[in-house]
C-alpha cells in the first residue's frame, strides 16, 4: 500500500522553517474543478469517449468473429482434413492477432488514444498553466497546490483557493 507522505513533508517543512514560512504565501487550485468548468475540456473528453468506444465496438467485433470462426472449426473439425484443420486453425490465429494489433494501435501506450489526448488536453492544460502562474505572479503566491491531486489536506482557507480566478482570466465564468 502507497503512503501519501506530502502532508508529513508539508507539516514538516512548517514546523522546521518556523518564522521564515509566515512571510510565504501560499495558493490552492482544484484542476478537476477548472477543467471541468472549460467547455474545450469537456469536448475534448467526449470525442475522446465517443472514439473510444467506436474503436472498442470494432475489436470487440473482431474477436466475435474469432469466436464464430473458433465454434464452426470445432463443429466440423471431425470432418476436415489435416490440411483443412491447420488452415482454419491459422487463420483464426490470424483473425485474433489481427484484433490484438489494434488493440495496440488504438489503445497502446504510443497509440492513437494516447496521441489524440495529448493534441486534445496538452493545448488546454498549458492555457491553463499560464493562467495559474500569471495569478501566482501577480499575487506574490511562493506555491500553488493542486487540490485535486490527492494531496490530502485537512484544511485549507477558502480565500487561498484560486480556481475560480483561473477561469475567469481563461475567460470563463461560475
Amino acid at each position: 500500500m502507497k503512503k501519501n507522505y506530502f502532508p508529513l513533508i508539508l507539516a514538516l517543512t512548517f514546523i522546521l522553517c518556523g518564522a521564515s514560512l509566515s512571510a510565504q504565501r501560499y495558493a490552492f487550485v482544484d484542476m478537476q474543478y477548472i477543467m471541468s468548468n472549460i467547455p474545450a475540456y469537456e469536448a475534448a473528453q467526449e470525442q475522446l469517449n465517443q472514439l473510444s468506444q467506436k474503436w472498442e465496438k470494432e475489436i470487440k467485433d473482431i474477436y466475435a468473429e474469432v469466436e464464430q470462426l473458433y465454434k464452426k472449426y470445432q463443429k466440423e473439425s471431425v470432418l476436415l482434413s489435416p490440411e483443412m484443420k491447420a488452415q482454419r486453425e491459422e487463420e483464426i490465429i490470424q483473425l485474433e492477432n489481427n484484433a490484438k494489433k489494434l488493440q495496440r494501435q488504438y489503445f497502446g501506450p504510443d497509440g492513437e488514444m494516447a496521441q489524440r489526448q495529448q493534441a486534445l488536453f496538452q493545448p488546454i492544460q498549458e492555457k491553463v498553466a499560464n493562467a495559474i502562474r500569471e495569478i501566482a505572479e501577480r499575487d506574490n503566491f511562493d506555491a500553488v497546490f493542486d487540490l485535486s491531486g490527492g494531496a490530502a489536506v485537512v484544511y485549507v482557507n477558502p480565500r487561498q483557493n484560486i480556481s475560480d480566478d483561473v477561469l475567469e482570466l481563461l475567460g470563463y465564468s461560475k
